[in-house]
């Protein structure tokens, strides 16, 4: 008689610390509170009580506020470099492309969340050390259009620099008089591609 054999089971998924598990709560309630009062205005206290936590408790997750800010624009650059990366799959063309990149970062700008105002909004100009820190943060998001903008079919004597940081300031710039309810992202983001193929 064959003996049975014995069923096999998956190994049993690795339980997540507490630790872990509070700091996307963390993160959310200090994206909200650096994004309504501001980031010299807003308190470990302030955050830890939002997020439902002891203030004390909160520093064994992010020893200092300023940790906290650089992870907020970590998980901001994180979620628009997501939707970016997805607009660009299976586009082909390099304007095409930059007219898809164009339109996810506004997409992710304009939907009215806390990561993306505090990204492009909130940078402490009493902190240098902390702009230091957070600058490696955004230049490597920006590195994605800085490839888009170099594979245009544009003439030697443009500088390609200049094109990037205007297109992204006027991108950027759309968080203070884009309203709810005006163009979607899309059209907008087609108006200033054409804009800059010189197209009326």
């Amino acid at each position: 008689m064959t003996a049975p054999v014995p069923a096999t089971t998956e190994p049993p998924a690795p339980r997540r610390s507490r630790r872990d598990s509070r700091r996307p709560q963390l993160l959310d309630a200090a994206a909200r509170r650096f994004r309504r009062g501001g980031y010299s205005a807003t308190s470990m206290r302030d955050i830890a009580g939002d997020a439902g936590m002891l203030a004390g408790s909160m520093y064994h997750h992010f020893p200092s506020k300023e940790d906290l800010l650089v992870a907020v624009h970590e998980e901001g650059i994180r979620r628009i470099t997501k939707a970016v990366e997805e607009a660009l799959d299976g586009v082909r063309g390099p304007w095409q492309r930059l007219e898809a990149a164009a339109a996810a970062h506004l997409a992710v700008l304009l939907d009215g969340g806390d990561y993306a105002v505090v990204v492009i909004r909130e940078l402490p100009h009493e902190s240098a050390a902390l702009r230091r820190t957070l600058a490696p943060v955004r230049d490597a998001y920006e590195d994605i259009f800085r490839r888009l903008v170099d594979d245009l079919p544009l003439s030697a004597a443009t500088p390609r620099h200049h094109v990037r940081l205007m297109l992204l300031g006027a991108l950027n710039w759309s968080q203070t008089w884009y309203r709810p309810g005006g163009e979607a992202p899309e059209a907008i983001a087609r108006g200033f591609i054409r804009l800059l193929r010189g197209e009326h």
